[in-house]
């Protein structure tokens, strides 16, 4: 199974965008008014012939902000470095996790407590299929 690119749509939504930021502390007197429009696409995705979306499943990666049901903006264009979240498939199973480097060797690790990090090695199939550079979720 591989992954499909989201190819450029020619309409592709634009909505407004205000110059004034919304408060989420004191409440600021600064005008608000339109400043702009904002496509997400061009906020979202850097990569559009080699981005492609997911759904995450499970709780391993919510220290990284990624809970159940989250869509993940993955991007094939990047290459992986130490610290980068990836979607990667490992032994025929699609997974989500932090890439980190020990020693010289590369590391799977989850963000939450009692999940014991994939260590690589010559017995396992790692396929890295891009690396996720944004989370969308709703909040509940």
């Amino acid at each position: 199974m591989k992954p499909v690119p989201i190819l450029p749509q020619p309409n592709a939504a634009v909505v407004p965008f205000y110059q004034s930021p919304a408060a989420c502390g004191f409440t600021s007197p600064a005008a608000d008014y339109l400043q702009d429009t904002l496509s997400l696409d061009q906020l979202l995705i850097r990569h559009p012939a080699a981005t492609f979306f997911v759904r995450a499943k499970g709780n391993s990666m919510e220290g990284a902000g990624i809970f159940d049901d989250d869509i993940l903006i993955i991007d094939r264009a990047l290459n992986p470095v130490d610290g980068d979240v990836i979607l990667a498939l490992w032994d025929g199973e699609l997974i989500v996790k932090r890439l980190v480097y020990r020693r010289g060797r590369p590391e799977l690790h989850s963000e939450q407590v009692g999940y014991a990090p994939i260590r690589l090695n010559d017995e396992g199939r790692l396929d890295v299929w891009g690396v996720v550079t944004e989370v969308i979720h709703r909040l509940r």
